[in-house]
C-alpha cells in the first residue's frame, strides 16, 4: 500500500473531505473543506486557517508514527480453511 493525501468530494455535498492513508492503508481522516475555500486549504472543523504547507507537515507527522497493525492470525487461518473448502468444491461451514 502506498502513503497518499486524498481530497475528495461526493457528489451533491458541499465540502470536500481530506484523508492521509499510510503505508498500511488505515485513513487518517483531517477534516473538511469548503467549495469556496478549496484553493487555499481552509479547514472548516480547525481552529486556524491549514495551508498546504501544514496539510503536508500533518500528512508527514502521520507517516513518521505509523504502526503496523497487529495480524488477525485466527482470522487469517479461517478465511484460509474457507477458501481451501471452496477450492476444493466443499460448502465451507463454521460450525
Amino acid at each position: 500500500m502506498s502513503r497518499e493525501i486524498k481530497i475528495h468530494k461526493f457528489e451533491g455535498n458541499t465540502q470536500y473531505s481530506v484523508h492521509v492513508i499510510d503505508s498500511y492503508g488505515k485513513e487518517h481522516h483531517l477534516g473538511y473543506i469548503s467549495d469556496g475555500a478549496i484553493d487555499s486549504l481552509r479547514f472548516l472543523n480547525y481552529p486556524k486557517n491549514i495551508t498546504r504547507q501544514n496539510l503536508i507537515e500533518q500528512a508527514e507527522e502521520i507517516w513518521s508514527s505509523e504502526v503496523e497493525p497487529k495480524k488477525d492470525l485466527l482470522g487469517d487461518a479461517i478465511a484460509e480453511c474457507i477458501k481451501s473448502d471452496i477450492n476444493r468444491g466443499v460448502e465451507p461451514s463454521l460450525d
